[in-house]
């Protein structure tokens, strides 16, 4: 494996994210509160590990593939990248709040806040996926 391959283990990894917040959130529905902890603790750490390959991947590879065509699709693709890239950035902080307050049993505050960071951390994990298969695989870029 080498960094060119980052991209799609960066895209995995967010798949897994995407997965793991799912069924955390069917658990605590069913008021399953550990496999609800355990799927949020695995959420975070596969989004650490994300976030590790990422800053590697462009730490050490100096290009940057830029969405060119098709040229009408651009909008559409830039609209996602652009929402994906501004939530990521926010979400960090709701994240560590979030799973702050559950460790310390403060658990009213905690559903307050995971009422937010849920379906923002949910749509950058789903978004990330796209953001790859766009990029790579539906519209490969010159």
């Amino acid at each position: 494996m080498t960094t060119h391959d980052l991209p799609a283990v960066n895209a995995t990894l967010n798949g897994l994210s995407a997965v793991f917040l799912a069924i955390g959130f069917v658990f605590i529905k069913r008021g399953n509160k550990i496999a609800h902890r355990n799927c949020m603790i695995s959420a975070f750490s596969t989004s650490v590990i994300f976030l590790v390959c990422y800053l590697t991947y462009h730490a050490t590879v100096k290009t940057v593939t830029h969405f060119v065509e098709p040229a009408w699709f651009r909008p559409i693709y830039l609209t996602i990248l652009i929402s994906h890239t501004l939530l990521a950035v926010t979400i960090v902080p709701l994240i560590l709040m979030t799973l702050s307050r559950a460790r310390k049993q403060n658990f009213e505050a905690h559903k307050k806040i995971a009422r937010w960071t849920w379906p923002l951390w949910m749509y950058v994990s789903v978004t990330g996926v796209i953001i790859y298969w766009l990029l790579y695989v539906k519209f490969p870029q010159p």
